[in-house]
């Protein structure tokens, strides 16, 4: 006699497990990163190497503290894409230690805190981000400026993290120099003429973006995520810049600079788009979406940051719950 299967039929299986999705992930990541490096230099590979290597080290630690396998956990290849994330987010000049700490909060209070990698409210490397954000403004709001570092003069910057050093080398990024100019009574026409600025946003900004849309395209175009999510983002900081921008365009930039500007494409595409920190449902992701990319606007606009992608995500997901069981379709004679 045979036993009643467990679940009924029809019996689906996505074809994907972890380590091929955070693999494809990987690639997807892999057209922004060169244009980083054309633009900011070795900074920019010196810091996703250090800190992927921090992350699989940090996880290697933490499942062996918690007595799980370390080679099966490690291996699906979620701390590596957390580390390069976190990378990618902040300055090319940030020291090792900073970089560190980033990490391991990352991994801490961002995943194993909660249970590990599918329980995590929060992603977490925008909680690692936030937290060096908070606790090292100097250290993470220095970007190259025109002249970039070269290898020996990165690492010497990186190991030591001396001020002086990374002042030689040191420039405002597109979305710095617009709130800084904005707060000096300057208007938006006289801003975009400033060096530094190309036909929307900042000159290297644009081509970064483009690269890391291009790779989240892919990412779609796989199945790995669906356009819901990074599609409302984007609507959201449009409209709303739009909208801001047509109450007074020499006061507000236009959608092009902040759909162009800072982390707008890669916190559409590649960290929005967690789906463990996003909403389950179709119209779920579309409130999720929008509601990241109007926060990230009005912080730019308003807030005491120059980008406010990680802190828009951070709100996004914490309200995720919320908007997953609101437009959850209703059951015949269900009452909420």
């Amino acid at each position: 006699m045979t036993e009643a299967p467990a679940f009924s039929p029809p019996y689906l299986h996505a074809g994907a497990n972890v380590p091929a999705i955070m693999r494809e992930v990987a690639l997807a990541l892999v057209p922004g990163v060169i244009v980083y490096f054309f633009c900011f230099g070795w900074g920019v590979v010196l810091q996703c190497l250090l800190c992927m290597s921090y992350a699989l080290a940090v996880e290697a630690l933490l499942l062996r503290l918690l007595g799980k396998d370390v080679r099966l956990f490690l291996g699906d290849g979620s701390a590596a894409v957390t580390g390069l994330l976190f990378a990618l987010c902040i300055s090319p000049f940030t020291p090792w230690w900073t970089s560190l700490f980033g990490i391991a909060f990352a991994l801490v209070c961002g995943k194993h805190l909660y249970g590990g990698l599918g329980r995590n409210p929060f992603n977490p490397a925008m909680v690692g981000y936030v937290f060096v954000l908070l606790s090292y403004p100097a250290e993470t709001n220095r970007w190259p400026g025109p002249e970039i570092p070269n290898l020996a003069e990165y690492i010497s910057i990186i190991l030591r993290g001396e001020g002086s050093a990374i002042d030689a080398f040191s420039g405002a990024s597109a979305l710095n120099e617009m709130k800084s100019r904005l707060g000096d009574m300057q208007i938006v026409s006289e801003i975009l003429t400033a060096p530094g600025f190309g036909h929307l946003a900042g000159r290297v900004t644009e081509w970064i973006n483009l690269a890391f849309a291009a790779g989240g395209i892919y990412l779609i175009l796989r199945g790995v995520i669906r356009w819901h999510i990074p599609a409302a983002v984007l609507a959201g900081m449009f409209i709303s810049s739009a909208f801001l921008a047509t109450l007074d365009s020499e006061l507000h930039a236009s959608p092009g600079f902040h759909l162009l500007a800072g982390g707008t494409m890669l916190g559409s595409f590649f960290i929005a788009t967690d789906p463990v920190t996003s909403p389950e449902t179709k119209n779920g992701c579309l409130l999720y979406g929008f509601l990241i990319g109007l926060l990230a606007l009005l912080i730019r606009r308003y807030g005491a940051y120059p980008d406010g992608i990680a802190f828009a995500v951070l709100i996004a997901n914490a309200a995720a719950p919320l908007l997953t069981r609101l437009t959850l379709p209703r059951l015949p004679g269900e009452v909420r």
